[in-house]
């Protein structure tokens, strides 16, 4: 038996017939405002765009599962670990950060490593990058730098001048460049490179003992990086390469898989660490804090649709569950802020009902009205609490205990105060331990991207960037020094 043909419909269910020629006063005359096709057709083409994401607009994104494979319950009670063989779905998005959406995947730039787990005690959004590290220490700085990865407000071009006079007035970024400006700044596709939670996270166990704890994704399939030539070379072959590669692979069901590993520091030992563990721009050395095995993730279904389960998704680190909490990392607390208000401003109030942000279990909550409210607004139940008259109550069982604060007395830090202030140990540290070609690539990096330097500022910015790299390793420094052209004199002490 055939199957029963569809109707064509507008938005509202109506059937109708004329979909491509518009009502006319004749066969060539101007067209009857009365064809109510054609506006709600146009109208709803006008709209089609929603704002792109400020940071992270270009991505890909794919369904998954993770499955535990080693227990942890000694350090957190989330139910997501409660059991070796438990499998939660999920959602990951890797995304490029500073270009728009119409940029190439591959660009020199970080890689955002997003991840929504669909748990029976609510979502928990894993949001962080392919490194460990970020370019600063402070929310305060964000803005200042992202303005400085996007246009230059004048030329409206990417400027190189903008980016290395920020860099070499924040020397805390140094950490962060050394991994961009070698190859890892270009993987060769999202398959290819490594995720991590890159924040300090707390976890709870049933005793309510509290310990803090750093997320490592580990790629299955290896790391692979474009050079630079290579990756340039790609951006104009194929922009979208990253996005076809991983709907190739899950396609031709070669599913791409990562080991989640774990740091873990009590959290005694947090106050007296020789780096402040709560620092995105440091990273604990894993001789202190070894790798701990948890679970796979597997990436295995490509959404139905792009717009719907990708560009809607919304990812945020204040979504944690029971068992998993935060830190004092400033820049996680500016997070927590800040992702859901953009989000709220890209999508709308209620962008937790779209269904690839909606909590699969329960959600029972006094949140009423707001634009495009779908989940039938809570109906005809109380919107206040208390009340007499339904039966939600506030659990105990999911209060956390308190956290000491580092003081009682408020102001404003300087975030490179006394104990703070080392950028350039892990940084050296980093350069010291890549191959030969690793350093050759990440010296070769870094001079083509200086080079661009321009304007009357241009030797005072070279200049102070050239300091921290001889304050991180001198051979370091007189590379990239021999390579802009720049006379130095090395250090007796270093020859």
């Amino acid at each position: 038996m055939a199957e029963e043909k569809k109707k064509l419909t507008t938005a509202a269910g109506i059937p109708y017939f004329e979909h491509e020629n518009s009502m006319t006063a004749g066969p060539r005359g101007p067209i009857l405002l009365q064809d109510f096709i054609l506006h709600e057709k146009m109208a709803h083409f006008n709209r089609e765009r929603i704002p792109e994401r400020v940071v992270h607009a270009k991505g890909s994104g794919a369904y998954g599962t993770f499955t535990v494979t080693h227990d942890i319950t000694a350090y957190t009670k989330a139910k997501i670990f409660n059991k070796i063989g438990k499998q939660t779905r999920m959602l990951a998005r890797f995304s490029t950060v500073g270009g728009e959406k119409g940029s190439a995947d591959s660009e020199r730039d970080p890689r955002g490593f997003a991840l929504k787990f669909y748990t029976e005690e609510g979502n928990w959004d894993l949001v962080g990058n392919n490194t460990p590290v970020f370019f600063i220490k402070d929310p305060k700085k964000f803005s200042d730098f992202i303005h400085t990865q996007k246009r230059d407000p004048r030329t409206n071009c990417k400027s190189a001048t903008m980016m290395w006079d920020f860099w070499s007035l924040n020397p805390e970024s140094l950490h962060q460049i050394a991994t961009l400006m070698s190859d890892r700044g270009t993987p060769f596709s999202h398959r290819h490179m490594h995720g991590f939670g890159s924040h300090t996270f707390s976890f709870l166990n049933a005793k309510n003992e509290r310990f803090y704890v750093k997320f490592h994704f580990l790629t299955q399939q290896g790391i692979k990086n474009f050079t630079d030539a290579e990756a340039g070379e790609m951006r104009g072959k194929d922009p979208d390469h990253a996005q076809r590669d991983l709907v190739e692979a899950i396609d031709r069901k070669d599913f791409p898989r990562w080991d989640l590993k774990i740091q873990v520091m009590p959290e005694a030992e947090a106050k007296t660490y020789r780096w402040n563990p709560f620092d995105l721009t440091k990273v604990w050395p894993h001789a202190d804090y070894p790798l701990i095995d948890v679970g796979v993730m597997e990436l295995n279904e490509i959404p139905r649709n792009y717009f719907a389960d990708v560009e809607q998704a919304a990812f945020a680190p204040a979504h944690v569950v029971d068992g998993i909490g935060y830190s004092p990392d400033k820049m996680l607390q500016g997070r927590l802020l800040s992702y859901p208000d953009a989000h709220r401003y890209r999508l709308g109030v209620n962008y937790e009902q779209i269904p690839v942000n909606r909590c699969p279990y329960a959600v029972n909550n006094y949140e009423r009205d707001g634009a495009m409210r779908v989940d039938g607004n809570g109906e005809s139940n109380p919107n206040y609490f208390p009340n007499s008259f339904d039966n939600i109550v506030a659990d105990p069982a999911y209060k956390e205990p308190g956290q000491d604060v580092d003081a009682l007395f408020a102001d404003w830090y300087d975030r490179n105060g006394p104990g703070e202030d080392d950028h350039y140990t892990q940084p050296g540290n980093l350069f010291r331990l890549m191959t030969a070609e690793e350093k050759q690539n990440t010296i070769h990096n870094v001079v083509t991207s200086m080079k661009g330097i321009d304007g009357p500022k241009k030797d005072e910015i070279i200049n102070r960037q050239l300091c921290h790299f001889f304050r991180a390793d001198i051979q370091w420094g007189m590379a990239i020094a021999q390579g802009l052209g720049v006379t130095v004199e090395m250090p007796a002490h270093a020859k």
